[in-house]
């Protein structure tokens, strides 16, 4: 059981980020969600899958049995997909609105929609020799003999 499991961790892993390095924005959106998907998986994971009984506390006892499944991992796994599916719609509201207005969702592409370097809406790059130079602080001056 747990090869199965640990097999279906990497395959989701492995396509998240095949999804991820892609050049196609809608891609890489779907494979941060799909990603997110196996981190949950392999989270889940250390909460002892094979365990039959339930992280409950049986009636007129104080602790979990031996053998119990670990509710930390479950805890941790549902706030993890809320978080992970705030994240995916956000994010594609983002590339969508990005595909609109670029007209395009190829990575290459977007980069000719950057601004020209001369542009004068743009704030200009730096140009070596114009940074303003500061000399370090001294002791006193950084109130090191203060108690």
């Amino acid at each position: 059981m747990i090869w199965a499991f640990a097999l279906v961790v990497w395959v989701t892993v492995t396509a998240g980020l095949y999804l991820a390095m892609s050049r196609d924005a809608l891609r890489v959106v779907l494979g941060l969600a799909v990603l997110g998907s196996g981190v949950n998986l392999l989270l889940f994971a250390s909460g002892r899958v094979g365990s039959a009984l339930p992280a409950v506390v049986p009636a007129g006892g104080e602790v979990l049995a031996a053998d119990a499944a670990n509710p930390l991992p479950q805890a941790l796994v549902l706030t993890a997909i809320v978080i992970g599916f705030a994240l995916v719609c956000f994010s594609l509201v983002l590339v969508l609105r990005l595909i609109r207005d670029a007209g395009t969702d190829d990575a290459l592409e977007l980069r000719h929609a950057e601004p020209h370097p001369t542009d004068p809406v743009k704030p200009p790059l730096p140009v070596p020799g114009t940074e303003p130079e500061f000399e370090p602080a001294t002791v006193e001056a950084m109130g090191a003999d203060r108690p």
